[in-house]
């Protein structure tokens, strides 16, 4: 090796070791910004606010809950959401996780609300089945309220033999508004309550 050689590799070495050990100096000066994973939650607990003592077996006119949705906002910003209630049988579609896709069901009743990043909102929700018929193996649930909230539905349950019973579940959909669409968009969380009616 010639004498320039090694001249030129002390440098190239020099220069790596004044870089190495003015690392922590230019990290105070120049922040690195860290990449931190943006996200939502969605929860529903029990009457006991916890996840537990879920109420299943549901008679016609007696008032069930409270049960509590939560949302918290890990999105690094304001964000508006939107969780609807919907009611299903076990034959119509769920949310679709793996597409990003909503359950077709209208909505029985929403929530609205904005949450600063790091903001937590929870409600409770209190239902009550008001018109409920059996007629052979099937029920047939004509009202249900949410939250005093009235509505006549149509939703019928065929007998479920492998768990004895007639088998609806509550729905809750996560939503967020997008701005560049400017409409709400199925934020894919979706939490459930099974519910088995019974005859009163």
């Amino acid at each position: 090796m010639k004498l320039e050689d090694y001249r030129t590799l002390f440098m190239v070495g020099g220069l790596v070791l004044v870089l190495v050990a003015a690392f922590p100096g230019v990290s105070v000066v120049f922040p690195f910004q860290r990449v931190e994973e943006r996200f939502s939650e969605l929860w529903l607990l029990g009457p006991e606010h916890r996840a537990v003592n879920y109420p299943l077996n549901t008679r016609g006119n007696e008032m069930q809950g409270p049960i509590y949705v939560g949302v918290s906002n890990h999105m690094r910003d304001l964000q508006y959401y939107m969780v609807y209630v919907e009611l299903r049988n076990q034959t119509q579609p769920p949310p679709n996780s793996s597409a990003s896709a909503p359950s077709p069901l209208p909505p029985l009743y929403g929530f609205r609300f904005f949450l600063a990043d790091g903001e937590t909102w929870e409600r409770s929700v209190s239902f009550n089945v008001e018109d409920v018929a059996f007629e052979g193996n099937s029920s047939i649930i004509r009202r249900i309220s949410i939250n005093d909230h009235s509505l006549s539905i149509n939703l019928s349950s065929s007998w479920d033999s492998e768990r004895d019973g007639f088998y609806y579940q509550l729905l809750f959909e996560l939503w967020l508004y997008d701005t560049i669409a400017q409409s709400f968009q199925f934020h894919n969380h979706v939490v459930w309550l099974w519910l088995n009616m019974t005859a009163a």
